[in-house]
C-alpha cells in the first residue's frame, strides 16, 4: 500500500479517537475547523493529489473524498447529540407543560356573526354569491352606466381573465333576483374589493352586508324602521337615526344613514369628531329599473336595500382606530376577543 494511502487511515483513527473524546460544542467546533475547515488538514490533502504518481492519483482521491464524507457526517451527528444534550441539561424536565393556545372568532367574524342572527331574527335569510364577478352582474344589472366612476379601473380591479373583484355583495341581490319570486327578504354578507390605498380607515379588501326586501307595498318607512331596529339590537336601545339624502345608481330615493354615537350618547366626543353622529352606510328604494333587469314586474313590487361595512361595526364595537389591524393577523390584537353577547 503507497504510503499516502497509509497516511489517510492514520488520520481517519486520529479523527475517529478524538471525535470520542469530544464531550462540549466549542471543542467539536474545533474539531471540525481542524479536518474539515477551509484551512483544514483534509482541505490541505486534496491539494497534494496532483502531485501524486498516476497510479496512486485515483485511490487516493477516493480514500481522501470518504475520509471527507465520514467526518462531515460525524461531526453533524455529534452536534445533534451534544446540542440536545445541552437543552435537556437547561430545561427544567419537573416544569408543568405549556398548554396550547386556544383559538378564538376573528372580531369581523364575531360582528358579522352578530349581524347575522338579528336580521335572521327579523326573517332575513343569508345568502352568498362570488367573489369574481361579471360587468353584467356588478354593473349593468344595478343600474351603474358604462360612465360611472365605479367603473374606472381606479376604483375597481379587473383581471387579466376577465371578471371582476366584486366591489360590493349587491351582485348578489341580483342573482337571488333572477332565480326567487318575491317575496324576498335576505341579507348578503361577504369580502369585497377596491382599489383604495391601506391607511388607517381604508383597505383593498373589506367585509360587507347588503340587505334586500322587496314585495308588495314596501315602503321608505319599513326601510327606515328595519334599519333603526337593526342598531338598536347591535349598539342598544337608546341608538337614534337619520337618513340624508343621497345618490346611487341601484337606488332611488337613497340616503347615507348616520347613527348617534354610541360612546358619547350624541354629545360629541373623540371618536364622532364632536358631531354627535357617525355615517354607517347607503340605502334606499330598489330603482324600477333594477326590476327591470331581472324580470320583476315594478308595478307590482317595491323594495329597498341596505348596505354596511362590517369593519366599521367592528372598530366601533371594540373601539379599534385602524383599520389594519384586523388584516395583519398579530396574536397579541387577535387573541383579545370574545363573543360580545
Amino acid at each position: 500500500m503507497h504510503e499516502k494511502l497509509v497516511e489517510l487511515d492514520q488520520h481517519r483513527s486520529a479523527f475517529l479517537d478524538e471525535l470520542s473524546g469530544i464531550s462540549a460544542l466549542d471543542s467539536l467546533e474545533q474539531l471540525r475547523v481542524k479536518y474539515i475547515g477551509r484551512k483544514g488538514l483534509i482541505a490541505g490533502l486534496f491539494k497534494e493529489v496532483g502531485k501524486l504518481p498516476n497510479e496512486v492519483k485515483g485511490p487516493f482521491g477516493k480514500a481522501l473524498n470518504e475520509l471527507k464524507t465520514l467526518a462531515t457526517e460525524q461531526i453533524e451527528a455529534a452536534q445533534q447529540r451534544l446540542e440536545g444534550e445541552q437543552i435537556r441539561t437547561e430545561v427544567d424536565l419537573t416544569l408543568p407543560a405549556r398548554l396550547p393556545r386556544t383559538g378564538s372568532y376573528h372580531p369581523l367574524a364575531l360582528v358579522e356573526r352578530e349581524v347575522r342572527k338579528i336580521f335572521q331574527r327579523m326573517g332575513f335569510t343569508v345568502e352568498r354569491g362570488p367573489e369574481i364577478e361579471d360587468a353584467w352582474h356588478l354593473f349593468d344589472a344595478l343600474n351603474t352606466p358604462e360612465w360611472h366612476p365605479a367603473r374606472e379601473p381606479t376604483d375597481t380591479f379587473y383581471l387579466e381573465e376577465g371578471g371582476i373583484l366584486r366591489t360590493e355583495t349587491s351582485p348578489i341581490q341580483i342573482r337571488v333576483m333572477e332565480r326567487d319570486k318575491p317575496p324576498i327578504r335576505i341579507i348578503a354578507p361577504g369580502k369585497t374589493y377596491r382599489n383604495d390605498k391601506p391607511d388607517a380607515t381604508h383597505s383593498p379588501m373589506f367585509s360587507q352586508v347588503e340587505g334586500l326586501y322587496v314585495d308588495k307595498g314596501v315602503t321608505m318607512a319599513d326601510l327606515k324602521g328595519t334599519v333603526l331596529a337593526f342598531y338598536r339590537a347591535f349598539f342598544g336601545s337608546s341608538v337614534k337615526t337619520r337618513f340624508r339624502p343621497h345618490f346611487f345608481p341601484f337606488t332611488e330615493p337613497s340616503a347615507e344613514v348616520d347613527i348617534t354615537c354610541a360612546f358619547c350618547g350624541g354629545n360629541g366626543c373623540r371618536v364622532c369628531k364632536g358631531s354627535g353622529w357617525i355615517e354607517m352606510g347607503g340605502c334606499g328604494m330598489v330603482d324600477p329599473n333594477v326590476f327591470d333587469a331581472v324580470g320583476i314586474d315594478s308595478e307590482v313590487y317595491t323594495g329597498w336595500a341596505f348596505g354596511l361595512g362590517i369593519e366599521r361595526l367592528s372598530m366601533l364595537a371594540y373601539d379599534i382606530n385602524d383599520i389594519r389591524l384586523f388584516h395583519e393577523n398579530d396574536y397579541r390584537f387577535l387573541g383579545q376577543f370574545g363573543g360580545r353577547r
